[in-house]
């Protein structure tokens, strides 16, 4: 089930893949191999076009509910609030209350925990960043913390920057923390009383019970605005819920990665399905999508429910750059204290690859630091190995592993010693 989700990919260890390990095995015993998504990845979707794979549509939801009507704002047209941030819309604040007036419940999802990413100083441009990591620290307000999701470090607020003293020290963009506290001041009953907001994310829900407990109070009708990161929008049966708002989901827009197009596109479906599920609600469910970019093909195909559109575009997309499904990728990764040293590592091994036999199938690209460089005082480099042909690229790798393991036992010298290196075959991220 959901067989898009990165979750089917294993990220330490043996890095395999359980959803083609399944289809692997069937293959072996003979047995049906059942994929479901409403949002498939496009490798599956490929093969499905190309005959491979059946297709089987459903059409219909589950006890005749209705997929909700999606309505994008234009955050361009929105009037930023102090200190240069855009505020939740008007419009999104008014269906919110629509939905207290009517007893529903509404659910307002933004993957980013936390009160804000980032403190700041406007005076001298400090900002709370991790000293172990390339990352900053996140700022808890609750117990008053900076927190890097990282390495784990936490440190109290400081009650002045540390680099020049300045005691107004803003925080900068906005966490599920922040939104609750925004949503529990914009949104009131019709007789004054306050909003019953229940946040659910990876902070809130750390105590053993409390998701569960949380949960169950949604279920029960105990809340009326469910706030949370993705943890909300994937698999819950939210039968009282009515309305389903996205704030700032851009950030995977424009991305380096080229499959964040992809995943956004099945997180805001995937959110929107938690609206309308009950056949009572047909016709009335909503999604709001705070955006700044509403003519986005991405959003445009999202308001139509057309995944088949989408994925239409962005496999020309990618067929057009010659990436997945069209060709086939590996990367090897490598963590030394050094930049230098897993740099090295890398280089030499690009050196070994050129010299093995089927080398002219294969392209390696140069080092390069991985999004997050650095984590508690580990250097991190990958290099992408590339290639037209699964075969050719599975020969190749079966002889350049060997090369690697003597690589990495040849490098004694504690300034080029690698601490760990890897062969991830079709990365989920680059």
């Amino acid at each position: 089930d959901e067989e898009h989700d990165p979750s089917y990919k294993q990220q330490e260890g043996a890095r395999y893949s359980a959803r083609d390990l399944a289809v692997y095995r069937g293959k072996l015993d003979g047995a049906t191999v059942l994929l479901g998504s409403a949002t498939p990845s496009l490798e599956s979707w490929q093969r499905a076009n190309q005959g491979r794979y059946l297709r089987l549509g459903l059409p219909e939801r589950i006890g005749g509910g209705a997929l909700p009507t999606v309505r994008l704002v234009d955050m361009n047209q929105v009037r930023k609030a102090k200190g240069g941030e855009a505020a939740l819309s008007p419009q999104l604040v008014e269906a919110l209350n629509r939905r207290l007036a009517s007893g529903e419940q509404s659910l307002v999802f933004l993957n980013r925990r936390g009160y804000a990413p980032v403190l700041h100083c406007a005076d001298c441009g400090w900002k709370s960043a991790c000293p172990h990591c390339s990352a900053w620290r996140v700022f808890h307000k609750l117990d008053r913390t900076l927190r890097c999701h990282h390495c784990g470090l936490t440190e109290r607020v400081p009650r002045a920057c540390p680099d020049c003293g300045n005691l107004d020290v803003a925080p900068v963009g906005r966490g599920t923390e922040r939104l609750e506290e925004q949503l529990a001041g914009l949104l009131a009953h019709a007789d004054g009383r306050a909003p019953r907001i229940a946040r659910i994310d990876a902070d809130s829900t750390r105590a053993k019970g409390a998701l569960e407990a949380r949960l169950g109070a949604v279920h029960a009708g105990d809340v009326d605005v469910l706030v949370g990161t993705q943890m909300i929008t994937k698999g819950h049966d939210f039968r009282r819920v009515t309305l389903v708002a996205a704030v700032n989901p851009d950030g995977a827009l424009f991305s380096s990665d080229f499959r964040a197009p992809e995943r956004l596109f099945a997180l805001l479906m995937q959110a929107g399905g938690r609206a309308g599920r009950d056949a009572l609600q047909a016709g009335r469910s909503e999604m709001w999508v705070q955006t700044w970019h509403p003519a986005h093909p991405l959003y445009r195909a999202l308001a139509r429910h057309d995944y088949a559109a989408f994925a239409e575009s962005q496999l020309k997309e990618r067929e057009s750059a010659g990436l997945p499904p069209w060709s086939h990728l590996a990367m090897l990764r490598a963590e030394a204290r050094s930049a230098e040293a897993a740099r090295d590592f890398l280089r030499a091994a690009a050196e070994h690859a050129a010299a093995l036999p089927g080398g002219e199938a294969i392209a390696v690209y140069p080092p390069v630091p991985m999004a997050i460089a650095r984590i508690a005082n580990v250097e991190r480099m990958q290099m992408l190995v590339e290639s037209n042909s699964r075969v050719a690229l599975q020969r190749f790798l079966a002889q350049w592993l060997p090369a690697l393991h003597e690589l990495r036992r040849g490098r004694k010298e504690a300034e080029q010693r690698i601490l760990r290196w890897a062969v991830d075959v079709d990365p989920l991220s680059i």
